[in-house]
């Protein structure tokens, strides 16, 4: 039986196709070409015409053709009018495909990827393959060496899903943090393999760095998950000190200095509570985003070399902040024309922002609870319930 979840991608080996189409007098290369011309939501209901345009539509080569010529994001999304479902969005806001959800309480992770994690602070996972439907429902049990070591009475959990680059391999990253870690508690780390042998698939203990991290900062980027660290000290750590997690390697990595460290006004800024820092993950590189209070605006540092630690600042935008909140506003995609996608979390909104007018449009969509970005062709999602 094939497997549901996402393997190795295919040769991209050509070969010949049939000279005409059993539907029309149109060859099957011209038929093609007209297909491709169309948007994924209006091939999903055209497949039904007949056989010969199901099969020219479902074809991988085809649907790798299509989207190359459009590029445009897809979101998975969560809204909260409907908690109930699973919602395919795309930019225009428009909902394109609908999946049931057993459980209002899980929330879409920030990830960018063909498949989707949903998940609790209270220790629920379940990885979304929209592509086929499946649901992997993650075990609750620890690793067997975490069994006598985590409160599972009242867990708070962290969750990340990433796939190894060189392996095309899907895991998933849990952390456990035991009451009070914010004073020294212990945390704990596990990993389980999506797309790997599932017969006896468990949790399997990981070793714990040194520091301890700020689960809420966690990001993935190219396999690698991120966190900024707790100062348990006092000014001791830099605010911007990160610490990384190789899922291919499954260690932990060296520790990094991030953009500020060496800006003396920036780390008094930060210190005086006139700024805050998240981490972000665009184009497949680690970003910090750096929030400043006075003028209100966001930096976002792109790291692009690891082992020398070079970041470059890609972009400055102005943002609102919004009342009641601290800064608010998380990036969450760069189209190709350099506009940015982001998320306003208190209000659920998704914005374009154009930094070089420094222009903000609204997404029209309903508020949404959670979102992530989908990496998948729509034209691979099974067929009905389509919007």
């Amino acid at each position: 039986m094939a497997s549901q979840w996402p393997c190795s991608p295919p040769s991209n080996r050509g070969r010949p196709a049939p000279a005409a189409s059993s539907c029309g007098a149109l060859p099957l290369d011209a038929l093609s070409e007209i297909l491709l011309r169309l948007p994924a939501k209006d091939l999903c209901r055209l497949r039904a015409v007949c056989r010969s345009w199901y099969s020219v539509t479902s074809d991988p080569f085809f649907i790798g053709a299509h989207a190359a010529r459009h590029p445009g994001p897809l979101f998975l999304a969560k809204f909260r009018g409907d908690r109930a479902h699973i919602h395919v969005v795309d930019l225009s806001g428009t909902v394109i495909k609908r999946m049931p959800e057993t459980s209002a309480s899980h929330q879409v992770l920030f990830t960018r990827l063909n498949l989707a994690c949903l998940a609790t602070e209270w220790n629920r996972c379940r990885v979304l393959n929209p592509a086929t439907g499946a649901v992997r429902v993650l075990p609750e049990g620890p690793a067997p060496n975490h069994v006598n070591r985590v409160n599972l009475s009242n867990p708070y959990t962290f969750f990340a899903l990433g796939r190894v680059t060189s392996t095309a391999v899907y895991k998933v990253f849990r952390m456990f943090n035991r009451p009070g870690f914010m004073s020294m508690g212990q945390q704990l780390f596990e990993l389980f393999t999506i797309n790997g042998c599932t017969d006896h698939a468990r949790w399997r203990e990981m070793q714990s760095p040194v520091h301890v991290v700020k689960p809420w900062t966690g990001v993935v980027a190219d396999g690698v998950v991120y966190f900024f660290v707790m100062d348990t000290i006092g000014n001791v750590i830099p605010p911007d000190f990160i610490v990384s997690f190789d899922l291919g390697r499954e260690e932990w990595r060296r520790g990094l200095t991030g953009p500020i460290s060496g800006n003396a006004g920036a780390l008094e800024q930060y210190r005086k509570k006139k700024a805050e820092l998240d981490l972000a993950e665009l184009k497949g590189y680690l970003v910090v985003a750096h929030y400043h209070e006075s003028p209100c605006r966001m930096d976002l540092w792109f790291l692009t070399n690891f082992e020398n630690e070079i970041w470059v600042k890609e972009y400055s935008i102005p943002i609102i902040q919004t009342p009641n909140y601290d800064f608010c506003v998380k990036p969450l995609f760069v189209l190709d024309d350099g506009r940015l996608v982001l998320y306003q979390t208190p209000i659920g909104q998704l914005l374009i922002c154009d930094p070089g007018a420094n222009t903000f449009a609204e997404v029209e969509m309903g508020h949404l609870d959670s979102v992530g970005v989908f990496t998948g062709s729509l034209l691979g999602l099974p067929e009905g319930d389509v919007v």
